[in-house]
């Protein structure tokens, strides 16, 4: 067997190093999301970001790759590469083909995680799972494949989306918006007349800890988009990145300060990850006056799309649709005013523009269409909501049988009523105590 190149070497070692920094972004995607819901919904929400690793890379290794990379069917999806057999010849040969896989299964975990904060604290656990593997194996993959494999139709257009503003973040995000709206809101959230009623987030430490992590992790997903440790742009992408996120974040602030009278964190930390969004397709493609102004646009556009979501009675507890459905799309068009290579404020060309709204609108569309389809069908095996007294007494107790957390006062007693849905738990006399408690 030949020895790799050096080059073939520092290929590998920089695609798996920021590959796994894409996979730590499950962390954030968890502490984040938990922060931002009630606690009596903290293990559910982990347990669904561990089914996108668990069931999502399995999905995306037997199929979703081979329909994302695989040898092109008239531009639209692949049919060769399924569980990484057959001929590869078409794929990078900076790296070896399972890197290459191992970093792509990374962005595939990241878009189905989006959708799981849209639809926290109400959809049933096993719905969730029967979406998570359809996402992964095909709605995702064909999508991409149009934008990211050589043949695909909108990359053989020219758009541009060097790490997946509209391949991972829009088409995730409007999926999210879908999936939040058949659901239904969350009880309690609008009143009578229609007026959203605040739910106040559980742990704002924990969230931010989640954001955190989230931001250090795009500097993998940003910079190890290159494939190729010896990249010239490799700093300038990461500079993008922190710039873009600090823009984001730092409107947000000021724009609920002035406002308000009062900073609000929460908007601060979906500000610094819409910025992250907005900036995720064109950070090797625009100038870091072009990130700062993206992302502070994104970050007021987020609590413009928060309030909009709210009036049509979208229930987002986490904010997932508005910072990355709605910057998804919005970053991605800016590429097409601000890219140094064809951008409409750069070189007067319109081409670039109309391929960049096309893409992001199509990609989002297909997003939408296909996660209504794919309710519709797990509908008819499994009901898509928890029951009333379910989402009441918490996911936590009532899907996984313990809570996220349990002080023990030494209280012990069997005379507890067992709760109806308790008496299924194996944890039920654990459970009890809980509730005693």
């Amino acid at each position: 067997m030949p020895q790799p190149s050096l080059s073939v070497g520092l290929n590998t070692i920089w695609v798996v190093l920021t590959a796994s920094m894409i996979f730590f972004m499950e962390g954030g995607f968890a502490l984040l999301e938990a922060g931002f819901i009630r606690s009596k919904n903290h293990v559910s929400i982990i347990m669904k970001v561990f089914a996108d690793l668990i069931f999502g890379v399995f999905a995306y290794f037997v199929v979703g790759f081979g329909l994302m990379f695989g040898k092109d069917t008239l531009g639209l999806f692949g049919r060769s590469g399924f569980a990484l057999s057959g001929s590869l010849s078409h794929l990078p040969t900076t790296i070896p083909h399972s890197a290459f896989w191992l970093f792509q299964s990374a962005f595939t975990v990241a878009a189905v995680s989006i959708v799981s904060g849209a639809v926290a604290e109400r959809m049933n656990f096993k719905a969730y799972l029967l979406f998570a593997i359809i996402m992964t194996s095909v709605i995702y993959p064909i999508s991409g494949h149009w934008v990211w494999a050589a043949d695909g139709w909108l990359g053989k257009l020219g758009m541009k989306d060097f790490a997946g503003s509209t391949v991972i973040h829009a088409m995730a995000g409007f999926s999210a918006l879908v999936a939040a709206q058949m659901v239904g809101p969350r009880i309690g959230k609008f009143d009578k007349n229609g007026r959203s009623q605040p739910f106040a987030p559980s742990n704002i430490p924990l969230a931010a800890i989640g954001t955190f992590i989230l931001w250090f992790g795009w500097f993998g997903f940003n910079s190890g988009s290159t494939l190729n440790a010896e990249a010239n742009d490799i700093s300038q992408i990461a500079m993008n990145t922190l710039l873009a996120s600090i823009a984001g974040g730092g409107s947000a602030l000021l724009y609920t300060l002035f406002r308000n009278d009062k900073a609000d964190v929460s908007a601060t930390m979906n500000g610094i990850l819409s910025g992250l969004v907005a900036i995720t397709a064109g950070c090797a493609y625009v100038s870091p006056f072009a990130a700062l102004i993206i992302g502070a646009c994104s970050g007021v556009l987020m609590i413009w799309a928060t309030t909009w979501f709210d009036i049509l009675k979208i229930d987002d507890p986490v904010g997932a649709i508005a910072v990355h459905g709605v910057n998804g799309l919005f970053g991605t068009v800016m590429v097409g005013f601000f890219s140094q290579q064809g951008g409409l404020f750069t070189t007067g060309n319109i081409h670039l523009l109309a391929v960049q709204c096309l893409g992001a609108v199509t990609v989002s569309v297909w997003g939408m269409a296909t996660t209504w389809g794919s309710l519709k069908l797990i509908r008819l095996v499994s009901p898509l909501r928890v029951t009333k007294s379910q989402e009441e007494l918490g996911l936590d107790l009532s899907h996984h049988g313990l809570t996220a957390t349990h002080v023990d006062l030494g209280v012990k007693t069997n005379s507890i009523p067992e709760h109806p849905i308790l008496k299924k738990s194996h944890h039920t006399s654990f459970i009890r105590e809980t509730v005693e408690d």
